[in-house]
Order: C-alpha cells, then structure tokens, then sequence
C-alpha cells in the first residue's frame, strides 16, 4: 500500500531546515490566532461571553454576519435545525471554518457565467429572472434591494465589478468593527478562545527521551513555566502564567498496535445477525458526519456489535485511503426519550481493523453512535496531476459513462446500499440525496423514476443507478459539472480516489432473538456522543487531579491504537489549559498541533485530543503536557 499522507507530511518535515520549520510555526500560530480573534470579535459582539451559547437562529445569522459573512436562510437552517436548542463558541468556529467568506473572484467567475459577451453588466430584469427563480430563491423586493443601490446601478443594469467592490468592502467592514469594539472594550478583551483546534496534516514527530513502558503520571508545578517561556502556544493565551500542569507518557511498543483480544464472529454461528453500512463524510471545514443507528432488541441476550472499515474493489493503481482510518460505535440505551440517552460501552476491543464490544444488553431501544478520531480522516493536500473523465462519446455519438466513472459509481452503490441487498430503497436513496443535494426524493418523484430507471421490488437496481446518473450527464449535453458535485460530496478527488470518506461496515450478532437495526440520521457528531465520548474516558480511562487545583482532572484513556484525553472542570469557573505534546514521538493528533489552548466551561468536561500512531509499525511514544494557565 502507498505510504499515507501524513507520512509523507511527517518526512518532509524532518527535511526542513530548522529556520524554516521555525518561521512556518509562526506563521501557523499567526493564522490561528487572527482566525480566533475573528471569531471571538464577531461572537462577543452579540453575546457577552465566549461561554454563552447561541440560543436561536436569528442570533446565530446576526453573529455570522458580524463575522463578515452573508448567510441565505439555507445556510443557517443547515446548522440550526429541529433538534437544534443551542450552539456553543466551538460551534460557531466549526461554522465559519466550513462558511468561508467569498472572494472577489469567485463572485466575479459567477458572475461572468451569466455575462457570457463579458461587458461587466447585468440587466436588472435577467438578475430578477435568475434571483427569482433558481437556486435559494429571493423574494422580488429583496432583488430590489440590490438593484436600487445607486453605487453599482445605472441604466436597469448591475455594474457587478462595482457590486464586488461593494460587497467585499462590507464585509470586511464588518469584521473591523467587531474587532476594533474587542479592542476598546477592555471587559471583552479579557474573554478567552474556545476549544477548537484547526486540523493540518502534520505528525507530532519530534523526539522524545527514554522513558518507562509503563504509564508514567507527575505533576510538578515549575514544568510548565519552564515549557511555557519557550514555546509560543496555537493562540495567545500567556504561557507565561502557567501555575501546574500534568505530565502523562505512555509509551506503545509496535507489537501491541496489531491486535488486542476480540472474539472472532466464527464462533457465534448460530447467533441471529443483523448489519448495516455507513460512511463517514468529511465536510470542508474538517467537521465528520456520519450515519446514525437504531437497534431494537426485542429480548435480553449477549451481543457482540463489531464496526470496521468497508472494503470496496480496490481499482487498480488507486490507494484505499480509507482502509486505515480508525472506527468506533458508542452504544447508548434509550430511556423514555431519545434526549434521555445512558451510555452502555464503545467498541474498544480491537483485532487488526476490527473494534467489537461483547457484553450483555435487556430488551430495548438502543442507539449505535459512529465515530472516528479525525486523526486520519482529515483535509490534505495532494498533487493531482490530471482531472479523470467520467462521460465520452462513442462510435455513434452518444455519451457513455467512462470505465473508471463507472468502477466509483459501483464503490458509490455499494457504499449507499446500507442494508446490503443490492439494491437502494427510497430511505437509502434519499440518505444519497441529502448528502450531495441536501434535497429529499419524494414518493411522487421516486414514482417517475420508477417509470424511467431498472427497478426491483420498488427498489433501484445498479443499472438504474448507472442510468440515472447517465441521463444526468445527458441533461448537461457531457458537462461533468454536476457529476462532479456529487463526487467530491462523496469523498473523492478529481483522481477518482476516495480521500475524504470512511465507508464502513456494522455487524451485530445476538444469542437468543434476532436483532433489528436501521440507519435513522447523516449529520454531524450530537452532543450525546461527545458526552459519550467524555465518559467513556472518565469511566475506563487514568485520572490524575492537577496538583494545587484539585477541581482540574485529566483522564487519559488508551483504546487499541488510540488514545483519548479529557478535561474535567469541576469548579465554579472556566479554565484555560495549554497542551503541549512537543515530546511525543511518532504521533498524530485530531488537532494536527503540537502546542493548543482549550477552555473548559464551569462544571463540564471537554475532550483534550485523541492521538494515534503516524506509523503503526513502529513503537509510539505519547508525551503530553496539560498546564493551567488560569
């Protein structure tokens, strides 16, 4: 298999000069710390603390604006949904990493497509016909709006250069005041960033000296002082005032990364099975979505639930990017509401790909969350020498899918048809449609294709599939675009390679009844599973209290080949905790930083990172550092 991303990453690391890997930190740290000072400018605007949360939606599209962008309705019901009631200042960075304002020439190319003679003007009756009528449509007097602005308007025409102008401006604008208010208001100045960490494909690499096999915990309160004078932390938060800190290492020998005892699904044959498929999709801010699970089990009984990757045809000459990616299933008990959710197990028992969970289950409604670190699942750069092509023209003229189109919609179908019967139903299909549309299929709809495409038992065949997506190349007379919409939604690239996406596989074998389990959502991580993910560590995971702060708790779990640490606040006001993993050695972490600040709300408990190894056949040295700044 070809050596992954990151490895690669870390290689040329090692090969930068010490002055330019110094001045690219920097500049890294610079970067991060404008972005947050961004986001804390435009949140703090509207709300009084960076631990406020935002409590409706027209709050949340008030703070998106005061941060420079301009949010159509779809876009803020997209993150504010039915289940939505609050959205924290991590929250709101996720937003605006995915929502990124945009640039004069992306507006200007759009523009250009509907000015084809390029005269740099639209009539306002063809802007109203386009406003109106496609897309997010607007209401006429919103068009009017823009059209009676005298700067860009003369003539029933739109000067849209002039329009650019205008709008960049604005938005800019905006976010100078929100930062020119933080930095008058010495009240506000005093409010600290939020927890999130913006992902980069860099290991943790540095070396690291010799310690211990066993997990080795101190606390010393003059560690961090020395450490925070000498390193500039991911946001500028003063390292300087470090007062104690927990030093955890564990050190990972590269035999115990292959396998830890699991019972192997040949010894449970005559247990009733159910499975399902799912896949993780990587938004383009570095947020992880994926499909969420119901299981009925109608009577008490051992279960053994498994969760691996998928393994597709692997079309040759293509890496299967996927394949090591790490998979977990939180297991959860429904009690009376689905809000009211009691943490059972995850899968941490693991052999080779596969982590499993065994254990006995009552009759009852149960929620199987997925989740992976994000360590290896995350946005790289990659030289893509040439575009694939997907439609061509045969002997006749007629456009026909191309070989290597049709290898990825097969991966596609396979990936999609979750109950694996070869066939998509309308829940599957539309399961398709949300993620690369974000529309439903209706019945009314699925009823016409049902005239037009090879289907089964109301259920869409492979050939339907291929002919479906056929037509819609025949609807752009060959113009890829649309097809290629769906494509990098799904995880691939222009290579035709599945990069960001994780498609994996659920079994659940059960003694006595037969098991019933079904995909119910495709969105984000919920906050049940990131306190499932909390408590899962505070439950299995090290506890060491900070010494001198007997309210600060760092629980450090090791699961397979992961490791996750949490934060623990038990006292009456937040914290500001640097983490410093500068002596780790052949690590990666969810956050791809070597040096970050988190701030854990009063009373609650966050996650720190989760760190795996860079190269699972060498030994792995996890050295962390966690201090508290204040």
């Amino acid at each position: 298999m070809a050596s992954s991303p990151e490895s690669d990453a870390s290689l040329f690391i090692q090969k930068v000069p010490r002055s330019e890997s110094s001045q690219a930190k920097k500049s890294q740290h610079a970067e991060e710390a404008m972005f947050y000072m961004n986001c804390r400018a435009a949140y703090l605007t509207v709300l009084k603390s960076s631990l406020e949360n935002i409590k409706s939606k027209e709050q949340l599209g008030l703070v998106l604006q005061q941060a420079g962008r301009n949010p159509s309705e779809k876009t803020v019901n997209k993150y504010w949904t039915s289940q939505t009631t609050t959205l924290t200042f991590d929250d709101f960075c996720t937003i605006l990493k995915k929502e990124k304002p945009a640039t004069k020439a992306e507006l200007l190319e759009a523009f250009g497509k509907i000015d084809r003679d390029n005269t740099g003007y639209i009539l306002h009756d063809e802007l109203y016909r386009l406003l109106t009528t496609r897309g997010e449509k607007m209401t006429w007097d919103e068009v009017s709006t823009i059209t009676k602005q005298a700067d860009f308007n003369c003539s029933g025409k739109l000067d849209y250069h002039k329009f650019c102008d205008f709008y960049m401006a604005t938005s800019e604008q905006c976010c100078k005041a929100a930062r020119e208010k933080l930095q008058v208001d010495s009240r506000l100045r005093q409010q600290q960033f939020g927890s999130q960490a913006e992902a980069s494909s860099e290991g943790i690499t540095l070396p690291a000296s010799k310690s211990s096999p066993r997990l080795l915990r101190r606390t010393d309160p003059k560690l961090a002082s020395t450490k925070g004078d000498s390193r500039t932390p991911s946001r500028p938060s003063s390292a300087q005032s470090c007062k104690t800190s927990v030093s955890t290492t564990i050190r990972v020998d590269a035999s115990s990364n292959r396998n830890t005892k699991l019972i192997e699904p040949d010894t449970m044959k005559e247990w009733q099975c159910a499975q399902s498929k799912g896949c993780f999709y990587l938004e383009e801010d570095g947020e992880i979505i994926s499909h969420k699970y119901k299981l009925h089990l109608p009577q008490r009984s051992t279960v053994c639930v498994t969760i691996k990757p998928l393994h597709l045809r692997q079309m040759e000459g293509k890496p299967c990017h996927w394949l090591s990616v790490d998979t977990a299933l939180y297991i959860l008990k429904e009690n009376e509401t689905q809000e009211n959710l009691q943490l059972v197990s995850v899968t941490d028992q693991q052999n080779k790909e596969v982590f499993g969970w065994k254990g006995e289950l009552g009759s009852g409604v149960y929620w199987l969350l997925p989740f992976t670190t994000g360590c290896r699942l995350k946005k790289v750069k990659t030289q893509i020498t040439g575009e694939a092509k997907l439609v061509y023209r045969d002997e006749d003229g007629e456009l026909a899918l191309t070989k290597e189109f049709r290898e990825a919609l097969l991966d596609i179908f396979e990936t999609i048809d979750l109950d694996g019967n070869g066939l998509l139903s309308l829940e599957e299909y539309n399961f398709f449609e949300l993620r690369t549309s974000g529309e439903k299929c209706d019945e009314e709809a699925w009823a016409v294709c049902k005239e037009n495409f090879d289907m089964k038992k109301n259920e869409l065949t492979r050939q339907g599939f291929m002919d479906l997506n056929l037509m819609e190349a025949n609807d752009r007379e060959g113009d890829p675009s649309d097809l290629w919409v769906t494509l990098l939604s799904l995880g691939y690239n222009k290579a035709l390679e599945m990069t960001e996406a994780c498609p994996f596989v659920i079994d659940i074998y059960v003694e006595k009844c037969k098991p019933r389990v079904k995909a119910i959502y495709l969105e984000a991580g919920s906050w049940q599973l990131n306190r499932a993910i909390c408590r899962s560590a505070v439950n299995k995971g090290e506890a060491e209290v900070m010494d001198g702060c007997e309210n600060v708790i760092i629980y450090t779990y090791k699961a397979g080949r992961r490791i996750t640490s949490v934060i623990e606040n038990k006292s009456e006001n937040k914290v500001i905790i640097h983490v410093n993993n500068e002596q780790s050695k052949n690590c990666l972490s969810n956050r791809g930083l070597t040096v970050f600040a988190v701030e854990v709300a009063p009373k609650s408990m966050m996650v720190s990172q989760h760190v795996m190894p860079l190269n699972e056949q060498e030994e792995w040295l996890y050295n962390c550092v966690h201090s508290l700044l204040r």
